[in-house]
């Protein structure tokens, strides 16, 4: 475990560099997070990482077929806006766990 200040927060993150605690998050956590991954966040990615914390909050599994039928994006521009692991990834930024089908 890892523990940094992140915009002014002393976050938690686990070895593979996900928030330990999801109440931790903000945009400013989730954009610090996004800079370690070399990716500068967007509104869209933002967007992206507020529907995937919906989701998630609300008990729903998170998976990238969802994301595409979600309206927020397509598939295609999901991995372009997230081009190393897109559901891993935003996964991260959003301050959520792993999901179970990433490896």
């Amino acid at each position: 475990m890892k523990d940094l200040n992140i915009a002014g927060i002393n976050v938690n993150l686990d070895d593979e560099g996900y928030l330990t605690d999801s109440s931790q998050w903000n945009e400013e956590v989730a954009k610090e997070l996004a800079k370690i991954d070399d990716l500068e966040l967007t509104d869209k990615h933002l967007e992206v990482l507020k529907f995937l914390r919906d989701t998630y909050n609300a008990g729903d599994a998170l998976t990238i077929r969802r994301v595409g039928k979600s309206g927020v994006v397509t598939i295609k521009e999901f991995y372009k806006l997230f081009p190393k692991g897109p559901l891993k990834l935003s996964s991260k930024h959003a301050g959520l766990p792993k999901p179970t089908s990433c490896v």
